[in-house]
């Protein structure tokens, strides 16, 4: 019995599209079934499906799922409208967030998964999920994700693309996005999301450019039950207050706290013979940095071992985190103002931010001298100009 229900998400699916005439969306969801009886080890129905889709028109061999589709594109440059990412490839590790943001992802998923028995009862609509906050914060990632726990393709719309210089056949790009999301068993990923659902009222858009918007929502509202939709921005106070509306699901991402960053530190140095003292350094001292900010770190740090053949250390780290924040002037990010600073400046800085973290011997480790000297650096008072000293009567 419990093989059925598991397969219930496709068979409606399929019926779905068998009674709206929809054939493209009959063959793609009938591979993605035998895609998914191969993996539950029923190779014998597997096969039987396809031989169903082969014998039906002898110019289709599909291998998978992927092979029955045609990406939709722009009808004047003829430039995809999306291109698949690799989200079924099981090389990432899950993002690092809060748990109150777990617990609505994890709705999410529970939801996805659960389609068949919530169309049966008569409350299933298309899934949808708004994901807003700063860059590197985690969006694409937990889109990626998303995707691999459906057991789904992402695709990601290619907005470059969507957005047609002839302003008229914008409004059929989206058409044509959403119509291929409603008939192919994927995850469809809106990055930068803000480029065509700004606020109508924005005095800077053209009339046309606003029509884009209202056509959008319309799209999104015409979508079946059993389309996910993920959309991402960073500018979520652009954002028309209509589109807000059409995301059951909301989810603002920040920036890392300490013990998500001490996670991530952990997750991408690789390193599982850290100190705890070296871990309690890097995860203060990435106060403000984004987990694609640390990621980036972590990675250089992992290519100059190879490349150098040495162990990476807290002092490369901490020299990383100074260059990575140079020039970029975010608030909370207390490296970013020592990267001008003198060894005595930076030893002194530290110093005053914690005298327990930052003890003499992190204060050498950090930078690269004897204890004996990290000691004479902080404690010393900065020597005044030889100008500016007055003689003592």
């Amino acid at each position: 019995m419990d093989k059925p229900i598991r397969f219930m998400n496709e068979l409606f699916r399929i019926v779905n599209g068998a009674l709206r005439l929809d054939i493209d969306k009959v063959r793609n969801y009938t591979s993605f079934l035998a895609d998914k009886l191969d993996e539950a080890g029923e190779a014998s129905s597997a096969a039987r499906l396809r031989r169903l889709l082969v014998e039906t028109d002898h110019t289709l061999r599909p291998a998978g799922v992927s092979a029955a589709r045609a990406l939709p594109v722009d009808s004047e440059s003829r430039f995809p409208l999306v291109e698949r990412a690799n989200a079924r490839m099981t090389l990432e590790l899950p993002p690092v967030f809060a748990p109150a943001k777990w617990t609505v992802i994890h709705e999410f998923l529970s939801v996805a998964k659960s389609h068949a028995q919530l169309e049966a009862e008569g409350v299933a609509a298309s899934l949808t999920i708004l994901l807003y906050g700063p860059p590197g914060v985690g969006k694409s990632h937990l889109a990626r994700y998303l995707a691999r726990e459906l057991g789904l393709d992402l695709y990601v719309a290619r907005l470059d693309g969507l957005i047609s210089s002839y302003l008229g056949s914008t409004s059929k790009n989206i058409r044509a996005l959403f119509e291929f999301a409603s008939r192919t068993p994927c995850v469809l990923f809106l990055d930068e999301f803000d480029a065509i659902a700004k606020l109508r009222g924005d005095a800077q858009e053209l009339g046309e450019l606003k029509r884009v918007v209202n056509s959008f929502i319309q799209n999104l509202d015409s979508l079946g039950p059993q389309t996910i939709v993920v959309a991402a921005t960073n500018h979520e106070e652009l954002l028309d207050r209509a589109v807000w509306r059409r995301f059951a699901y909301r989810l603002a991402l920040e920036l890392p706290l300490p013990e998500q960053r001490r996670q991530m530190w952990e997750q991408s140095l690789k390193a599982p013979g850290l100190a705890k003292r070296e871990l309690d350094l890097l995860t203060d001292l990435s106060e403000g940095f984004s987990g694609a900010d640390i990621h980036e770190v972590a990675l250089r740090l992992r290519r100059r071992s190879v490349s150098e053949k040495t162990e990476p250390t807290v002092a490369d780290a901490f020299r990383t985190l100074l260059n990575l924040a140079s020039g970029e002037g975010r608030e909370g990010r207390f490296v970013a103002a020592l990267g001008s600073g003198t060894s005595q400046q930076i030893a002194a800085a530290l110093r005053k931010r914690s005298a327990k973290l930052y003890s003499h011997t992190a204060v050498a480790d950090l930078l690269g001298v004897s204890k004996a000297t990290a000691y004479r650096l902080s404690e010393e008072k900065p020597v005044a100009a030889k100008g500016n000293r007055r003689r003592s009567k």
